[in-house]
């Protein structure tokens, strides 16, 4: 526990914090990698060049000085990452150099500001965070690893097939070298894939979501080729679609992530996504088929034409059913989609047509895609009036935010 007069400096940063977070933050990043390069094999790289990393660290570390006196509040918070850091192995250990380099980070960029006393509280209340963080995770690890079918690490599978989706989505179905159980998963969970490329020096991990329904005896995966090759997201996705071929054996997480269907409920239910948004609202729309048989589900997708738009089919053979209803959105339709009727609405997804084709604002929302995309549709859901513990969205990669100004020009997905 902190004594009162550690959390009254904690919280004097708060306004610091959130004018010099990110130069924190992104100071930490350099000196950490600095001295132990060896932490490059478990980060993602792509994140770190583009600054989402140390944007998404800038406001935990914010949020945990402004909630220092009662970290229960921002506990979903760190369930959330704990997931990131179990799936991509991030251990106990590691916490001390974080913790060294985040305390460096703070005094090479505030200067004499930071005062012994700031540095010495600063420490204190990071040790607190981190127990939080190793404690929660240590649960995670266990069960993952002692869970039927479970396992600790990564684990060898094998590319059992590999097909085309669309132009620009590939799906991968793994299955165990083994042949032994594999872990159940929660519908909208992922795992992570760690691949060693040819000329790279360190190794590269991304999380990927399970895109079939739970209770298989493979984990698939629909991977979007991000375009070009030198940027790190590129290089991994293009690695995957190019080089990865049926038979080749990939590391494996165990399935993680917070981001999942309440099978509890029997509220109607509504999936919207964006692109490759649409693989966790895959999952889930087929476990609501097979497990909740009278639930009321509606799939609304969002893509630019039936080029890049992944996976119709299956969704398709769901419509037939009385609890399902779906609609495509396509704001770039080709002549022959147009022609063969691949799509219900030409356009963007908007806050009118929600009102006028929801069965009712009393259901639970769960939406996925592109940042612009999911901003929009987070603002229309207030704007009608759906309650927040209503509202439930996942994104790709480190945690961001949909409350800031929302980009008023419509975005291709």
């Amino acid at each position: 526990m902190l004594d009162k007069k550690t959390i009254d400096i904690i919280k004097s940063t708060v306004p610091v914090l959130e004018q010099y977070g990110e130069k924190i933050t992104t100071r930490f990043y350099q000196l950490m990698f600095g001295n132990h390069p060896e932490l490059l094999n478990i980060f993602n790289h792509a994140n770190q060049k583009q600054g989402r990393q140390q944007k998404a660290l800038a406001g935990t570390v914010y949020a945990a000085a402004q909630y220092i006196d009662n970290l229960e509040a921002i506990l979903p918070v760190v369930k959330q990452i704990a997931h990131k850091h179990r799936s991509l192995g991030i251990k106990a250990e590691h916490y001390p150099i974080v913790g060294k380099h985040l305390l460096l980070a703070i005094k090479d960029v505030l200067g004499d500001a930071a005062t012994d006393e700031i540095i010495d509280a600063w420490g204190n209340a990071y040790n607190v965070i981190a127990d939080a963080f190793i404690s929660v995770e240590a649960e995670m690890y266990n069960e993952a690893a002692s869970q039927k079918g479970g396992w600790d690490g990564f684990r060898n599978f094998i590319v059992d097939r590999k097909v085309i989706e669309s132009d620009v989505i590939t799906s991968f179905y793994l299955k165990p070298v083994d042949n032994m159980e594999i872990a159940d998963f929660l519908p909208g969970q992922y795992i992570s894939i760690k691949l060693e490329i040819d000329g790279e020096e360190f190794t590269h991990i991304r999380q990927y979501s399970l895109s079939d329904a739970p209770g298989k005896d493979y984990y698939r995966i629909s991977v979007k080729r991000e375009a070009g090759t030198t940027n790190p997201d590129g290089m991994v996705s293009n690695f995957l679609h190019d080089v990865v071929t049926e038979g080749e054996i990939l590391k494996v997480s165990a399935p993680a992530g917070d981001f999942v269907l309440d099978t509890e409920k029997n509220t109607p239910v509504v999936l919207l996504s964006g692109g490759v948004g649409l693989t966790p609202m895959l999952s889930m729309l087929k476990t609501v088929v097979e497990v909740q048989p009278v639930r009321k589900v509606t799939f609304i997708h969002a893509a630019a034409n039936g080029n890049v738009h992944a996976l119709r089919e299956e969704v398709e053979s769901l419509t037939s059913l009385d609890n399902v209803n779906s609609f495509f959105f396509y704001d770039l339709p080709t002549e022959e989609d147009r022609k063969n009727n691949n799509f219900d609405v030409e356009g963007y997804v908007t806050q009118e047509w929600l009102l006028k084709n929801i069965p009712t604002l009393e259901a639970d929302f769960y939406f996925c895609g592109p940042l612009p995309f999911m901003k929009s549709i987070n603002r229309s859901l207030k704007n009608l009036g759906v309650k927040e513990e209503r509202i439930h969205f996942e994104f790709f990669g480190p945690k961001g935010s949909l409350e800031e100004s929302v980009n008023k020009e419509p975005v291709s997905v």
